[in-house]
């Protein structure tokens, strides 16, 4: 797999873009670089990488606005951000704008490298994946990633169908959080991460198919087990 698989850097300090370059060439990865997030943000909308680091602090453009026009245009690529910003708003902002994971500085190198591997490795290891999911209030094409909720149309990452296709096979029980971090994102049960990068996740797929997000009819949580999909007989 990352023999064949394409990073872009966009990261405006040397020494770590350097580093970077170095350690992920070493593992097997072709890498190109930006220094700055408009000429980060042409590259990215190329369409030809398979992951994206992408700094928070970048000059000209920041790593959130390059992350949101990103999704804007392609709700499928994978995206991890690095950030010196660790803060709870930071963190919920990024993934709120679409990123697939956050990795703060300074980082462990091996386990820079483990999440990594985790999200290119994000295709779900399941047999039976509907290409159609209807829900209280919601009807989903889990193949175009988009779908109706009411009188809405909403759309989805390729992260949150993971998460909506993993749920939908596993609908007869809850699904607790280490587990769709270990099924859905691919990190090992012993990785240190943060679970509120699932409840992120949770609360904006709510959004799209809850008529009242505060009162889910569809997704919704089991105290101490995790999360449980409701499908109508």
């Amino acid at each position: 797999m990352t023999s064949k698989s394409h990073i872009l850097i966009i990261e405006d300090e040397e020494a770590i873009r350097s580093g970077l370059t170095d350690l992920l060439v070493f593992h097997g990865y072709t890498i190109e670089t930006a220094i700055e997030g408009l000429s980060g943000l042409k590259l990215a909308l190329s369409g030809k990488f398979d992951l994206i680091l992408l700094d928070v602090m970048l000059p000209g453009m920041n790593g959130f606005e390059v992350c949101e026009s990103i999704r804007k245009q392609d709700r499928e690529q994978a995206i991890i951000m690095l950030t010196a910003k660790t803060t709870d708003e930071d963190i919920v902002q990024g993934l709120k704008l679409g990123a697939d994971d956050y990795v703060a500085k300074p980082f462990s190198v091996a386990q820079l490298v483990l999440r990594i591997e985790a999200v290119l490795r994000r295709t779900l290891k399941v047999t039976d994946v509907s290409e159609q999911i209807k829900l209280h209030n919601a009807n989903i094409d889990c193949l175009n990633l988009n779908g109706t909720c009411g009188e809405a149309s909403v759309s989805f990452t390729r992260r949150e169908m993971d998460i909506l296709q993993y749920l939908f096979v596993n609908q007869e029980r809850p699904v607790a959080r280490d587990e769709l971090l270990n099924k859905v994102w691919g990190y090992a049960r012993d990785m240190a991460i943060e679970t509120r990068t699932v409840d992120i996740h949770i609360a904006k797929i709510r959004r799209k198919i809850e008529l009242d997000p505060s009162q889910p009819e569809s997704l919704v949580t089991v105290r101490g087990a995790g999360y449980r999909l409701k499908v109508p007989e």
